[in-house]
């Protein structure tokens, strides 16, 4: 368990989990910053495009069952080294893909491995520090936010000068480089090395607490993957942007992310988790509501910040109080509420490009403050349910 691990074993495990995390805020945002690249190359419809998120979330999904009961019984270097081996091995596939077979390929094998390193980082980092875990997940959130962010910046900045097929070649090689580090650093042992306590794991399925969790989280990686898949599509269809410089400014909204992030934990000692929550939702609606209704760019820009800064305490400080809660089946706790969760990635940016095929992109982006007022609604449940 943690506890066995020295001071400095702790901070290598740490360090690995922020470059795990760090590859995942580029599987989050890659296919967003492409899409527009991506639309004009294979002459899709938006709703055609919109499918391309189920296909990547879909791949989510499946790696985010798996790594839980994986990390539990086996441990966590495997799967962060298999997994990211699998993410660079999609990129040069996207690099590669000459028709859609080859392209939902790619997409799927990205989608399988960022889920488990997704989950396995999430769940590595409640297990080192078990007495902060809101604070660590927070500042584990920072580094998603500097592989997020700095995608669709590097990208806007350099698709005027290079083609996107060359950009993710380069880009599968960089993911193939920490494999090493990863194999070599020391975690904490499996929590159920001797083996799989299946009927224990079954029982989370029942926990209200649990799903109302998870039912947050399907809110949450929706709206997360709507707003890293669509904006830049959005400010290049409706508020009138040249390509390049709309995925370039996609990069504000991961900004205000990690930037909300990089506070978030000292905020957590201070002010309760509950609080929090409800008051990035706050600034996550007024964010929604400035962007669907902007008509210039620099409303529409603030509004996306705002969305970034509002929705960055959604994950970590959710799967804090999970950790807290389920300390014995941690994995598989985490495994099963980041499943529902991507479903709601997979599910909502795909009925967007349904939404948006039939009207416009501005109209189905209409359904983000509904979205957030479920959460509002959920957060009150799960708050009546556990009675904090």
């Amino acid at each position: 368990m943690s506890n066995s691990l020295t001071i400095v074993a702790k901070r290598m495990a740490f360090s690995a989990a922020c470059l795990g995390i760090l590859i995942f805020g580029i599987v989050m945002a890659i296919l967003g910053a492409l899409l527009p690249s991506i639309i004009t190359k294979f002459g899709m419809e938006m709703s055609k495009a919109g499918s391309l998120f189920m296909v990547m979330t879909f791949g989510m999904l499946g790696g985010s069952i798996l790594f839980g009961p994986l990390a539990d019984r086996f441990g966590y270097r495997w799967i962060l080294v298999l997994s990211t081996l699998l993410i660079s091995l999609g990129f040069y596939g996207i690099a590669v893909a000459g028709g859609m077979t080859a392209l939902v390929g790619a997409l799927l094998a990205i989608g399988l491995g960022g889920g488990v390193v997704n989950g396995g980082t999430n769940s590595l980092v409640a297990d080192i520090y078990p007495e902060n875990r809101g604070g660590g997940l927070s500042l584990l959130g920072v580094f998603f936010g500097v592989g997020a962010f700095g995608t669709p910046f590097l990208l806007g900045s350099l698709l005027d000068l290079y083609t996107y097929e060359s950009l993710m070649a380069a880009l599968a090689w960089t993911m193939a480089a920490p494999l090493l580090f990863f194999a070599l650093v020391h975690y904490p042992e499996p929590k159920q090395a001797e083996g799989f306590p299946v009927r224990e794991a079954l029982k989370l399925t029942r926990e209200k607490p649990l799903l109302l969790f998870g039912a947050i989280l399907f809110m949450q990686s929706g709206l997360e993957m709507t707003m890293g898949g669509w904006t830049s599509t959005y400010l290049e269809q409706e508020i009138g942007m040249q390509g390049s410089r709309a995925v370039l400014f996609l990069s504000f909204y991961w900004a205000g992310m990690m930037v909300a992030r990089t506070g978030l934990g000292k905020l957590l000692g201070r002010i309760g988790s509950y609080k929090i929550l409800y008051g990035s939702l706050s600034i996550s609606l007024l964010g929604a509501i400035l962007m669907i209704s902007a008509l210039s760019q620099n409303l529409a820009i603030a509004g996306i910040t705002l969305l970034g800064v509002g929705l960055a305490a959604g994950f970590p400080v959710i799967l804090g109080l999970v950790g807290d809660r389920y300390t014995h089946l941690s994995g598989t706790a985490f495994s099963l509420v980041l499943t529902i969760g991507l479903t709601g990635g997979m599910i909502v940016p795909w009925f967007i490009g349904v939404l948006a095929g039939g009207t416009t992109i501005r109209t189905a982006l209409g359904i983000l403050p509904l979205l957030l007022l479920l959460i509002f609604f959920l957060l009150g449940r799960v708050r009546d349910s556990t009675g904090e």
